[in-house]
């Protein structure tokens, strides 16, 4: 998952001779500010944390969860506020300082307002656990140490060749995605994607994603290019390295702090890190003004917690939670449980994928979005009679169909798509990687999340068909700890040495929150 355009930055909007101030001709405003222009160069619009930006997704937000927000809605739009994106970038240009005034009033407002799902999908752990009939007992934890990590080597090459595939179309719509893959000879997907042979007027029509076609086509992927989606397994090792297993939420926050750059952030991660520089203390990071709290981003820091507690898929959750609540809430949270588990089952040894995803669905509240979701796309895998790639399509139809007008980074789209493709697949490597990414939403995310669960599910590098493996060339691109260039092998290694033994976790020492 990324954000915005140019690294999460919105296109400046070009100065002319003719610009205005905010509120007015003359260059500055009523505060006696210089109006953006010749003087400051074009206007700085950062995606994801300008309030009038955020309006329109906390609308959106209160809609999914149920507030009466319509009158608050009428407010902003009678104002003159924009909608909310539909898939990425800040408004074009500064507002009027009224128009901020009511955005940051409005979203106090909505916060204010309760939701009815509150009972249904709290975010605490103790009530999340009260909610959750048959939690997983911890069970095998696969065995040899060279066994695991045999087990973990394939899982973050897996999850980095099923990031690097999606990257190229992240933000290109299904539509898109089927166009460009059928007009390259790759329709049903089954390998990278490719601009040779790309007409001129479907690559006009649906453009790749322009920070990702220079690194992950087929033909210019040379090494693992630098993906949030890699980048939080790696700050999740740096994390257990200073801390160990009982780390908590503050200590997330603070290792943020330290090694991870503001503008790698994106969506829910940027608001909790704007959030923490103005003072908000963890976890209401991932409340205060942040409409992104149930969005993908918990779910994919949470395979170094699946990773590092094989066979224990409620330790591996609980790990999950204190993470995700830095930045989520509810589903969001639920998310990176979910995902938490399903590794943890798989990275186990013993779990065929169906007994990863029910490990997954039993530490999430069973009448959540997030639980229904899920079990609505394994039971559209289950009953697609084709069980082919192509058939796949008809069930990537009837999940956007039911999740229409859902913002393409929410995790309960997401989360089901990819329990979907998992399903369908049988937990195959290339099924489940093609499958989840042809299905559009978050492309890279998805494959990444596919990539780690099937390669665990293969259970080592050498089961890994070549053509995905030799490109990365063992070299990942990173900003993160001093670790650019760093060897799958070596991160495999890394992480072995900090998997528990299941016997040995004590479930209810986790502590939810700092």
């Amino acid at each position: 998952m990324t954000g915005g355009a140019r690294d999460g930055f919105a296109e400046p909007r070009r100065p002319t001779g003719t610009d205005a101030g905010p509120d007015g001709p003359g260059g500055r405003d009523a505060r006696g500010w210089s109006a953006p222009g010749a003087a400051h160069g074009a206007p700085l619009r950062l995606t994801w944390v300008q309030p009038e930006d955020l309006v329109g997704h906390e609308l959106r937000q209160a809609a999914e969860d149920g507030r009466a927000a319509g009158p608050l809605r009428r407010r902003w739009l009678g104002a003159g506020g924009p909608p909310a994106p539909e898939r990425a970038g800040a408004s074009p240009g500064p507002p009027k300082p009224r128009l901020r005034a009511l955005a940051v009033e409005l979203l106090d407002e909505l916060a204010a307002m309760e939701t009815p799902l509150a009972a249904v999908e709290p975010t605490d752990l103790a009530e999340i656990r009260a909610a959750c009939p048959r939690l997983p007992a911890p069970a095998s934890d696969g065995g040899s140490r060279a066994a695991l990590r045999d087990r973990l080597h394939a899982a973050w090459l897996g999850r980095a060749a099923g990031c690097v595939l999606g990257k190229p179309v992240e933000k290109v719509t299904l539509q898109g995605i089927r166009a460009i893959a059928r007009a390259t000879g790759n329709w049903p997907v089954h390998t990278w994607f490719t601009a040779a042979g790309l007409d001129p007027a479907t690559a006009a029509a649906h453009p790749w994603n322009s920070r990702s076609a220079t690194t992950s086509l087929a033909e210019t992927l040379d090494g693992t290019p630098e993906d949030d989606d890699l980048n939080y397994p790696l700050i999740g090792l740096l994390l257990l390295d200073r801390h160990g297993h009982g780390f908590t939420t503050a200590d997330v926050a603070r290792l943020w702090l330290d090694e991870l750059p503001a503008g790698r952030t994106f969506t829910a991660e940027r608001v909790a890190y704007r959030n923490l520089l103005d003072g908000v203390e963890p976890p209401h990071t991932g409340a205060y003004r942040n409409p992104f709290r149930e969005w993908i981003g918990a779910q994919i820091r949470a395979d170094v917690h699946g990773w590092t507690h094989p066979g224990d898929p409620a330790a591996a959750a609980a790990a999950a939670h204190t993470d995700a609540v830095l930045t989520h809430t509810a589903n969001g949270v639920y998310g990176a449980m979910f995902a938490a588990a399903v590794i943890s089952a798989a990275a186990g040894g013993a779990a065929d994928v169906d007994a990863a995803l029910r490990a997954g669905l039993a530490v999430v509240p069973p009448r959540s979005r997030l639980a229904r979701a899920v079990r609505h796309g394994i039971e559209l895998a289950r009953t697609e009679p084709a069980g082919t790639p192509e058939g796949f399509a008809a069930v990537v139809d009837e999940l956007h169909a039911v999740h229409e007008g859902r913002h393409w980074v929410h995790v309960v789209p997401n989360a089901a798509l990819l329990a979907a493709a998992l399903t369908h697949a049988r937990g195959d490597f290339t099924g489940s990687v093609c499958r989840v990414v042809s299905g559009g939403w978050d492309t890279d995310s998805n494959g990444a999340t596919a990539g780690s669960v099937a390669g665990l599910l293969a259970g080592s590098p050498e089961a890994l068909p070549e053509r995905w493996t030799a490109p990365l060339r063992n070299r990942l691109a990173t900003s993160v700890g001093g670790l650019d260039g760093i060897g799958f092998d070596e991160l495999a290694a890394r992480t072995a040495a900090h998997a528990l033994p299941a016997p040995a976790r004590p479930h209810d020492s986790r502590r939810p929150s700092a």
